[in-house]
């Protein structure tokens, strides 16, 4: 790993554990008891795009509108991660990772260590032209969802109140 690299990663987890989230490293072949340590039941998933990289038994990769909304956990792949915000780049695509990062109370997001940009400038530049090519939207995420819209501070009320991430060495 560059230094470069490793800063990004550094600083990434910093981040997010600031947020509260927790972040686990995993080989690829632990990914799976990664997750399986990470979730709570009923989960849902969407594959993960990764040669080597595999959901745990027992998440649902084809769930129904219904399973989706009973999940307790969601989980996905990330597509990008920006260290200096600590957020994660979630690619909206056919096989339902909006609905499944959204609905449960908890997300876990599965990232690859060098998906991890430095800043948002990187993260344009990455995600910027991918969009582009293929009209595909994205959605920025930083933590839990949160609000104070009525007052005070509110977790979960537009998406997971837990957020946990996975990152693939």
């Amino acid at each position: 790993m560059s230094n470069q690299h490793a800063n990004s990663h550094n600083q990434f987890a910093a981040q997010v554990r600031s947020y509260g989230v927790e972040l686990t490293e995993a080989s690829p072949g632990a990914v799976a008891d990664a997750i399986a340590s990470a979730i709570d039941p009923p989960a849902v998933g969407t594959p993960l795009p990764w040669d080597g990289v595999e959901l745990p038994d027992g998440v649902e990769t084809d769930p129904t509108p219904a399973d989706i909304e009973d999940a307790a956990t969601g989980v996905t792949a990330a597509s990008l991660a920006v260290a200096d915000y600590g957020s994660i780049v979630l690619r909206m695509d056919d096989a339902g990772s909006e609905p499944v990062s959204l609905f449960g109370d908890l997300h876990v997001a599965v990232l690859r260590e060098e998906d991890i940009v430095p800043d948002m400038e990187a993260a344009f530049e990455w995600f910027g032209e991918q969009l582009r090519e293929t009209r595909d939207s994205a959605v920025v995420a930083t933590g839990p969802s949160a609000t104070a819209d009525m007052g005070s501070l509110v977790q979960g009320a537009h998406g997971p109140k837990r957020v946990e991430v996975i990152v693939v060495r």
